[in-house]
Order: structure tokens, then C-alpha cells, then sequence
């Protein structure tokens, strides 16, 4: 009786130890694997793009144009929230800061690289504080006027600007912007006298454009080409080193004798530095396969959008190159926060 009360009960002893063994190990295997398996399952809910600017500018018309695309490679939706102010510092120091799951975007601006070097001290540091995704594209920035301005060229503009000094005022969607850039080489390159007026985006401008309470802006062609087409503003000339291709019979600046008068405002896609490298490459994907949507094409081309696409390599090494040239741009001509 002793011996076989013994027996059950070391019997009972070993079949717990044994299910206590077989419960961990099975839960040593469970975690080892799940990092892999979480990763394979990206994403398991919406993602979003964050647009630094507020709505209507064209970030804003970029980005969800590609998140309407890019949800069927995903299989998740993509939505884009706009997160305007400071001159889109607001919106990046946001998705700096976010999680770096790969669940949030942003879609980076010219003024991206320039905050670095206009700010002190700096908001953020695009090497140290994103991971490059994916490169959009490129906008031709073009100088447009109200018609009231009597100027329907270079020289025409700049001969009333030198004889009405201080009179025009230019709108910008915010300091250290492409536009306020090209203000300020504008003024130096032709010597001239224009009052800056920044605003919180570029959505805000075009009323105000419209209506006559400013009097010119350097856009980024997809905003302004209907009015531009309908008449309601004019184009004087492009800010790059060809004419675009949306609006042929505008000249470039270098054309009217203005060489350096070059502004070339970009767009690229980044997460916060950290995100995994599985959910880069899948980002990367779903959004490549957006820009070569050839609906996407289409549009981004009749906007006059020159699409760029790539890895996140190439994006990595054209800020590299873009985050320097307009360090040296901004201490040159002195431009500084007002």
C-alpha cells in the first residue's frame, strides 16, 4: 500500500513536471518566433501619412493620391492626416517621435532639409531621427503673380519691382519653405525690394493670391496649374533649369538672365529612425506600386509632378546631398527665422 501511494504519488510529481516543461518550452518557441512572425504580418492595421502642412497644398494631394493606391498592396488602409504649423516642423517632430513600428509616415518636404540649418537649435535631425522609405518626386516651382500686378514677364516684373520698392508683397507657405527660399535668392539675385508674408501652408495662400490681398508666390506647379490654365493667376517664370512640361510656354528665370535663380522642391516618404527593415521594404513596395499606378502616373504628369520612386538607398543619399547644398544656400544669403 505504502509502495503504491509511493508510485502515484512521484507519478503525479513528474506529470506536473513534465507539463510545467512542456508549457515553457512551448513558450520559449512561441517567443522566438513571434518577433518573425509579427514582422510577416505588417501591417496589421491602417497606416497612416502624416502631412506637416495643412490640407489642399501639393503634399497634401501627393500623399493621398499614393495612400488610395498603396492600400492594396498593404491590404490595410492608408490615410493621411494632416499636421500643419511651423513651417511643417510641427508635423515632422511628430512622426519623429511616434513609435517606430512602420505604422506612421511622413511625407517629407523641401522645408524638411531646410529646418536643420534654419532653426537654432535644430528641430531634428533627418539622418539621426528618420529612416528613408521611399523618394515621390519633384515639382517645378513657378512664380505666379496676381493679374493686377502689371508684369507678364521676367523684365516686366523685375522693372516694377525696382521702380516700386517695397510695394509687392510675396506669400509663402512658411518660413524656410521652397517659396521663402526663392524670395530671398529672388531679391538677391535681381535686387529687389519685396516684403515677405509667411503663412501656415500653402492651402491658406491661394485665397488670399486669388483675391489680390498678396500679389505673387513662387507654387509648386500642381496647386497652381487650373488657375493658371483658367487665367486667374499668371506665370512669369519657372525656378529650374528646364521648362515644365505642364506649361511649356513659361520660361525659366535662367532664360531672363537669372541663372541662379534655382529652387527645386521635392517630396519624399519617412519613418522614425528604428522602424524594422521588413517594414521599410514593405512600405517601400506598396508605395513604389502607387507611383507606377499608371492612373497615379497620369495625374501626377498632368500636374506636372516628375515622379521619382526607388529605395530607400537613394533617397538616403539624396538627403544626404540636398540637406548640405541648402545648408550652404541659407548661410550664404544670410537667411534666417523672422
Amino acid at each position: 500500500m505504502i509502495k503504491t501511494a509511493w508510485r502515484q504519488n512521484m507519478t503525479s510529481v513528474f506529470s506536473r513536471r513534465y507539463r510545467v516543461f512542456f508549457i515553457a518550452s512551448a513558450a520559449a518557441v512561441t517567443s522566438l518566433f513571434a518577433p518573425a512572425h509579427a514582422a510577416d504580418s505588417f501591417p496589421r492595421r491602417p497606416v497612416t501619412i502624416v502631412v506637416p502642412f495643412p490640407a489642399g497644398g501639393t503634399p497634401d494631394i501627393i500623399a493621398r493620391m499614393l495612400a488610395d493606391k498603396a492600400r492594396a498592396s498593404l491590404n490595410q488602409s492608408v490615410v493621411v492626416e494632416n499636421k500643419g504649423g511651423a513651417g511643417g516642423n510641427i508635423g515632422v517632430q511628430y512622426v519623429s517621435r511616434s513609435k517606430p513600428d512602420g505604422y506612421t509616415v511622413v511625407m517629407c518636404a523641401y522645408s524638411c532639409a531646410v529646418a536643420p540649418s534654419l532653426y537654432k537649435p535644430a528641430p531634428y535631425s533627418i539622418s539621426k531621427d528618420f529612416a528613408p522609405v521611399m523618394m515621390v518626386g519633384t515639382v517645378p516651382s513657378v512664380l505666379v503673380v496676381n493679374p493686377t500686378v502689371p508684369a507678364r514677364s521676367v523684365a516686366e516684373f523685375i522693372d516694377y519691382a525696382t521702380a516700386h520698392p517695397g510695394k509687392l508683397n510675396a506669400a509663402s507657405s512658411g518660413v524656410g519653405g521652397s517659396a521663402h527660399l526663392a524670395l530671398e535668392l529672388l531679391k538677391r539675385e535681381a535686387k529687389v525690394d519685396i516684403a515677405h508674408i509667411p503663412y501656415k501652408g500653402a492651402g491658406q495662400v491661394a485665397g488670399d493670391l486669388l483675391g489680390g490681398q498678396v500679389d505673387m508666390y513662387f507654387d509648386n506647379l500642381p496647386a497652381s496649374l487650373a488657375s493658371i490654365k483658367e487665367g486667374r493667376l499668371v506665370a512669369i517664370a519657372v525656378a529650374g533649369k528646364q521648362r515644365a512640361r505642364a506649361i511649356p510656354h513659361v520660361p525659366t528665370f535662367a532664360e531672363s538672365g537669372y541663372p541662379n535663380m534655382l529652387v527645386n522642391p521635392w517630396f519624399g516618404l519617412l519613418a522614425p529612425a528604428g522602424t524594422p527593415k521588413s517594414a521599410i521594404d514593405k512600405l517601400n513596395a506598396a508605395f513604389n506600386a502607387a507611383l507606377n499606378d499608371p492612373e497615379v502616373k497620369q495625374r501626377l504628369e498632368g500636374l506636372g509632378v516628375d515622379s521619382a520612386g526607388g529605395s530607400p538607398a537613394a533617397l538616403a543619399d539624396f538627403l544626404e546631398r540636398e540637406t548640405t547644398a541648402l545648408a550652404r544656400l541659407i548661410q550664404e544669403n544670410g537667411i534666417t527665422v523672422e
